[in-house]
This record gives structure tokens, sequence and C-alpha cells, in this order.
């Protein structure tokens, strides 16, 4: 008999920026796929909303706020994973900000550290904070939520863009980096999602018309589109695949 290779039975999976969105359906899939999820953001009170729809369905869920720009909070939020249930296997980087919209020519270099800060520098933090417990319980994975925005220009949110390219890089220099000891490091790179992160894109009907328009599958995503590809690589059923970019994007970067 085959096992099921995309089961994560027994899992424990840390998910930033779980309360909501994409981080929020990650949490909802990995936990109906057997893992134990720890939920993840600034606010407390989300995130225990947040855990309730997973407990409610019969999930395991685990609340641990954090302020992903602060290294003290990430630190502390993988501790107090491990001390209520143990090293993570999995590791999602959903969290992510952008501050800025307009030209780079207008980039303040606060705006620009924050971004990188929060989008890139953090990811590395976490990743160093759990690679070696993974390390030492025989491997594990880690799944970096990047976008589209990194492999494409554009003219408004161009440091964005630049964050989530880094996150390629910083995902294929992690795999080559830790494969030997059997860590996977993968990005999903979502299209055009209806989440509250990007609101001002989807609630604008005429822009919203013309990203259809350029759009094979004619339709912008969902968040439960793109947990349920977190949760594949995350899975026995990508064991061979690592430092690797997935598109889920409807089509609209081969139209």
């Amino acid at each position: 008999m085959y096992a099921n290779p995309f089961s994560l039975e027994g899992k424990i999976a840390v998910i930033t920026g779980s309360s909501r969105g994409i981080g929020l359906a990650t949490a909802e899939c990995m936990a109906g796929l057997g893992a134990k999820v720890v939920i993840s953001s600034r606010k407390a009170e989300v995130c225990e909303e947040a855990a309730s729809l997973i407990r409610n369905a019969g999930g395991e869920a685990l609340v641990v706020p954090c302020n992903i720009s602060r290294k003290d909070q990430v630190e502390g939020l993988i501790a107090e994973t491990e001390r209520h249930w143990g090293t993570p296997d999995i590791l999602v980087c959903n969290a992510a900000v952008n501050p800025a919209y307009g030209p780079l020519a207008e980039l303040t270099d606060e705006a620009f550290d924050k971004i990188m800060g929060s989008n890139v520098k953090s990811n590395l933090w976490l990743c160093n904070r759990v690679i070696p417990g993974m390390k030492a319980r025989g491997g594990g994975s880690i799944v970096i939520i990047s976008s589209i925005g990194g492999l494409r220009g554009n003219p408004v949110i161009g440091a964005y863009g630049i964050s989530k390219a880094a996150d390629f890089a910083l995902a294929r220099n992690l795999a080559v980096e830790h494969g030997p000891d059997k860590v996977r490091v993968n990005c999903v790179a979502p299209g055009l999602i209806k989440t509250d992160f990007a609101r001002a894109l989807w609630e604008d009907e005429k822009l919203l018309k013309m990203r259809n328009a350029q759009t094979p599958l004619r339709r912008i995503g969902d968040p439960t589109e793109i947990g349920p590809v977190a949760a594949f690589l995350a899975s026995d059923a990508a064991s061979f695949i690592t430092g690797q970019v997935i598109v889920a994007d409807g089509g609209v970067t081969i139209a």
C-alpha cells in the first residue's frame, strides 16, 4: 500500500502572518492534513480568532503573537513553540509588509529598510533559528510565501518586488547550504490574491477587469488556492523539490 505522501500527521508547523489571508488558509490546510499549527501575527486577539476556527474544525493550534521585524520576538516565537510542542518540522514565512506605493525615485530610505527588514531579513532570522533543530531531528521543510512581484518589474511597488526577488535567492542559498542535512527550502509566488493585503488592487474595478483579461484563468486567486501549494511543498510529496519557486498566478506571467 502506498502511504499518503501529502499527510502532515504529527508535524509541527510555524506559520507567520497566519491570522488571515494566505497565512490562515495555509494553517487551516496544514491542520486538516494532520499538522499541529502555530498561529502568529502581531495581535493576539486576531490570532486567537484564527486558532478558534482551526480548533472548532478538529485541529490543533497554538497562538504565539510575534512582530517579525523584532529579532527578540522571532526568537520568542520559536522558543515558545519548542517549549509547548517541540522542534518545528515546518516553517512558513508568510508575513510581509509594503508601506510604499509609487516609483523607486520617491522611495524613502526608511520605507526601503522596513520592506527589506520585514520581508527578507526576518525570514533569514526565522530560518537560521529553526534549521539547527530541523537538522537534529533529521530534516524539515521551509516555505517562503513570495510573489510574482519578484519576477516582474512594477512602476508602483518596485521595492516590494525587490524584496520578493531577494526571497527567491534566499531560498536557493539556504537550500544549497542545508540540503545535505535534509532541510528543504522553497518559495511560493502567488499572483493577485483576494486578501486584505492586496485589497487596493482587487477593489479597483477597472484594474481588476484589466487584470482578469490578461490572466488565462480570467480571474484572481483565493487564499485557499495558495495554502495547499505551501502544504504540498511541506509534505513528503515534495521530498525531491528544493530551492524552487512555484508560481501560482492563474497563468498571468506566461500570458
